[in-house]
């Protein structure tokens, strides 16, 4: 076998090494650090609106994985990921409030982590629902198709029916105390930061694993050529409705996630531009898993800075804050042409460039 060499002087001796996260000493390292910096430096050094940041970008970052299984991955353009989104939202919500639980269930604190997972399957079901219609159309159709689970699941059934259980008009109110996992009520924002984390690696991890396995690799034939995948003997139409399900699956935990960072859950939450939103962020991030964390960060975190900068100026041009939600969206469209001219690989190959020329310093290759 040949030994492909790496910049630190290890080797790859077989396909598990090759396919490795932390291939290295040097690398695994690195990542220990990391987490220690996002599960215990973050926490204990970001205030209570900072964390709030993090949990929006959480929250972005999970729903963009999904987003980035359809269309990086399996070449799947959609334009309407807040439907399955809002579907675990509200699975998870109805579960919650409505569903009388036995009792040790309450008190143990599982119906909530109970309806996270049956948000997910729930929304990964309503997923493929939309995903037969797809499989045999592309481009200017696949776009339709997926725009109109949006319209249908949202507009519709939710704003007309769902939301009219119990009596309470548009919204479902949910109080400090209604979340609870085990004995611990997810009742702030530090709280609600560490089920993020732990939500979004476990997302990632259970990701990664499945892009590597023969799936994976499957999705990843569909997309660059289709027609040679099926000539091959991949089932084209199976593989395309799997991908729906997980993309439809991870949809429904951030829709989960978000039921736990809200005080209360209306249809208004989940509009059609929260779509063409985590779109925008899979172009900024560039693709990949890592794409998605830096696009996430960015698009949460340069929007918050525009607020800033529009509070700042209220004084001065008291109509700009009636007008914020035009000037977030011409932001958002001027963002996207910037890197669709300047970098267009996005953030992630900015990155790559930028560890590349360390981890290889000061040689080159």
């Amino acid at each position: 076998m040949t030994k492909v060499w790496l910049p630190c002087g290890h080797y790859h001796e077989n396909y598990a090494k090759d396919q490795g996260w932390w291939q290295t000493p040097v690398i695994k390292g690195k990542m220990i650090s990391l987490l220690l910096i996002v599960f215990v430096v973050f926490p204990l050094t970001l205030s209570g609106y900072w964390l709030s940041v993090a949990n929006m970008i959480g929250y972005t970052a999970l729903g963009a994985l999904g987003v980035q299984l359809l269309i990086g991955y399996a070449g799947l353009i959609t334009l309407g990921h807040a439907a399955f989104i809002a579907v675990g939202a509200y699975t998870s919500t109805l579960l919650v409030l409505y569903v009388p639980w036995p009792e040790f269930i309450s008190t143990w604190g599982l119906a909530y982590p109970i309806s996270i997972l049956v948000a997910a399957i729930v929304a990964g079901l309503w997923s493929v629902l939309f995903g037969l219609p797809c499989v045999r159309v592309k481009g200017f159709y696949l776009i339709l198709t997926t725009m109109a689970a949006q319209f249908i699941t949202v507009d519709f059934i939710l704003t007309q029916y769902i939301s009219q259980i119990g009596g309470r008009g548009q919204a479902f109110s949910l109080p400090p105390g209604t979340i609870k996992i085990g004995p611990w009520f997810i009742d702030s924002d530090l709280k609600a930061y560490f089920l993020m984390i732990f939500l979004l690696v476990l997302t990632i991890i259970i990701m990664a694993n499945l892009l590597r396995t023969r799936v994976g690799r499957a999705w990843i034939a569909i997309r660059d050529n289709d027609i040679a995948a099926e000539t091959l003997g991949i089932n084209i139409v199976w593989y395309k409705l799997l991908n729906f399900f997980m993309a439809g699956f991870i949809a429904g935990i951030a829709g989960a996630f978000w039921v736990s960072n809200s005080a209360a859950l209306s249809p208004e939450h989940f509009p059609w531009f929260w779509s063409l939103w985590l779109v925008g962020v899979i172009l900024i991030g560039g693709g990949g898993i890592d794409g998605v964390i830096f696009g996430s960060i960015f698009m949460v975190v340069v929007m918050e800075f525009i607020q800033m900068g529009v509070i700042s100026l209220a004084d001065v041009f008291p109509d700009l804050m009636m007008k914020f939600l035009y000037v977030k969206e011409s932001a958002f469209g001027l963002a996207i042409c910037a890197f669709l001219i300047y970098e267009p690989r996005g953030l992630s190959y900015r990155w790559w460039q930028i560890k590349n020329y360390f981890n290889l310093w000061p040689f080159s290759y």
